[in-house]
């Protein structure tokens, strides 16, 4: 009697760890292959639509390519580059790479010392439920057409998502689909 009873307290003891270790994993939204195709169809159906040619990027939550697209007659040879670096900014800053634009051109003269970023529009967070699991890039001819092409992935979310995570404020803080 007296072994089991103390094999039940050893048994008690021991699981109490790993129930507390588990309860230190959180789950993590994941942006798929399968979700970024669509995103970039998206963005090229709305370049197409506009007649406009470039690339289209978008990085995980890290920063790491998912997927880069290189449109037929892309504006400039540079956009291989720029657009997943817009992408990466994007995500690892958590907010749109014109933030940091706007940071140089409002003096933070620093910002240009963030070395491997790239501090131009067109870079933007892809944000579920409030979390950030990549960015999408976009250079094409202009930073206007830029965030335009970047914004048209909102069109490969199903509508109840584009409800739910709405636009925040002003601040520019994240783009939300």
């Amino acid at each position: 009697m007296r072994i089991s009873v103390a094999t039940g307290l050893v048994l008690a003891v021991l699981t109490l760890p790993t129930q507390n270790a588990a309860a230190q994993f959180t789950e993590k939204k994941v942006l798929t292959l399968a979700a970024a195709q669509k995103m970039v169809a998206a963005a090229q159906a709305e370049a197409e639509r506009q007649h406009l040619a470039g690339v289209i990027a978008v990085v995980d939550d890290g920063g790491w390519p998912i997927l880069i697209l290189r449109m037929d007659n892309a504006a400039y040879v540079a956009s291989v580059e720029l657009a997943p670096g817009k992408a990466r900014t994007a995500a690892l800053f958590k907010k749109p790479s014109q933030a940091l634009e706007d940071a140089i051109n409002h003096g933070r003269i620093a910002a240009v010392t963030a070395h491997g970023y790239i501090e131009m529009q067109g870079g933007l967070p892809i944000v579920v439920d409030g979390q950030v699991i990549g960015g999408i890039g976009a250079s094409f001819d202009t930073p206007a057409h830029d965030v335009q092409i970047a914004q048209a992935t909102r069109r490969a979310q199903p509508l109840d998502q584009r409800r739910r995570l709405n636009t925040v404020a002003a601040d520019r803080t994240f783009l939300r689909f």
